[in-house]
């Protein structure tokens, strides 16, 4: 876990005791935490449910986890947070830093959202907790990386959310609250000196979407039409159960994250979920409200207002969970495929055709 990350030790340690339970041991040999990772206090999150709750009253809410995450990651810009080394080093001058970041969060917490204080002996003691528990996990994970890129390993990083997600680069602000495009990557493992030589960008065979903000692909489905893609792709959030927001394949949001993400070449998700459609739509451009149509991805307002521009291609309208080989496709589903590659620019080399961990075609 990089220094460019928000840790939250009461999740984490969750994550850690289910793991665990499904037989999984976890240890300082493979779980490293960066001693430069801000972390994610119990306020932080308080305060995240409070201002989704007053924002909510409006409608002008932006779908938050309410895990806290965006006002961690305020707190470290305005450097009022403590990070996973100062758990190793529970001195006094960590403790007085604590007190001064406490009373600063009271005028919030007091003054804006009518809460009790935040208590520096609570906060202190929920520290010493997570100390015990992590103090063993924390490093310099900059130097444990750099090393192993210096003794020829391999490093791989996995993202959660894709370039409209970015803080700076996505459809603000319905955004994650930190860099989700993969330049930054060796940035937030702490190796800022280093640079990826390949990356894989995963998209779906169709469009899916958690949150609020502009999502324009819906607009080109009925709401029934939406409903089938929905049922058929199970796009229902794990944790709560509720309907994702799903639409036709959007080669102008898609092209944009391929730029965004410097792809080398691409693994294509889901594509077994099409396979109830006689014909499938993708949308490859938008209509803007002065009239024009682009390919090239907009923001704000201009996003907001837009409209897609739908093109329908043949469906294979059969099963193609067995299928291994890309020859062995029927041909509008190879005809997809490459469609595809040709409206976002950038090689499909991974098809996945079914949940199964072989039920992946690789093409040269």
């Amino acid at each position: 876990m990089g220094g460019g990350m928000v840790i939250d030790p009461e999740h984490l340690e969750k994550e850690i005791a289910s793991l665990t339970e499904k037989g999984v041991e976890i240890s300082p040999k493979n779980l490293k935490i960066s001693d430069r990772a801000t972390i994610t206090m119990p306020f932080h999150v308080a305060q995240d449910g409070l201002e989704e709750e007053r924002l909510s009253k409006t409608g002008a809410q932006f779908g938050s986890t309410k895990r806290g995450i965006a006002y961690s990651y305020g707190d470290k810009y305005m450097k009022k947070t403590l990070r996973m080394g100062d758990l190793v080093h529970m001195d006094a001058g960590v403790k007085k830093r604590l007190e001064t970041i406490v009373e600063s969060k009271n005028l919030t917490m007091e003054k804006i959202y009518g809460q009790k204080p935040v208590s520096v002996d609570e906060m202190w003691a929920w520290c010493e907790k997570y100390s015990k528990l992590f103090a063993p996990y924390i490093c310099d994970v900059g130097d444990y990386l750099d090393k192993a890129d210096r003794e020829g390993k391999k490093i791989m990083f996995e993202a959660q959310l894709g370039a409209l997600r970015d803080i700076d680069f996505g459809i603000y602000p319905y955004t994650s609250s930190s860099n989700t495009v993969s330049a930054y990557a060796p940035i937030g493992a702490g190796i800022p000196g280093h640079k990826l030589n390949l990356s894989i960008g995963i998209m779906k065979a169709y469009s899916s979407c958690v949150g609020e903000g502009p999502f324009t692909t819906e607009l080109a489905m009925t709401e029934a039409e939406k409903d089938v893609l929905r049922e058929h792709g199970h796009e229902y959030g794990a944790a709560t159960g509720r309907p994702r927001r799903v639409g036709p394949f959007d080669a102008v949001a898609s092209r944009y994250g391929v730029q965004c993400q410097g792809c080398d070449e691409l693994a294509l998700t889901l594509l077994d979920v099409l396979d109830y459609m006689e014909q499938v739509p993708i949308v490859t451009a938008y209509k803007l409200t002065d009239g024009t149509t682009t390919t090239r991805f907009p923001m704000g307002k201009a996003l907001d207002d837009a409209q897609p521009v739908v093109e329908t291609v043949p469906g294979w309208h059969c099963d193609i969970t067995g299928v291994r080989k890309f020859e062995d496709l029927p041909k509008a589903a190879q005809d997809y495929v490459k469609r595809l590659e040709e409206l976002v620019g950038c090689k499909i080399k991974y098809i996945s055709v079914g949940p199964e961990r072989d039920a992946c075609i690789v093409r040269d």
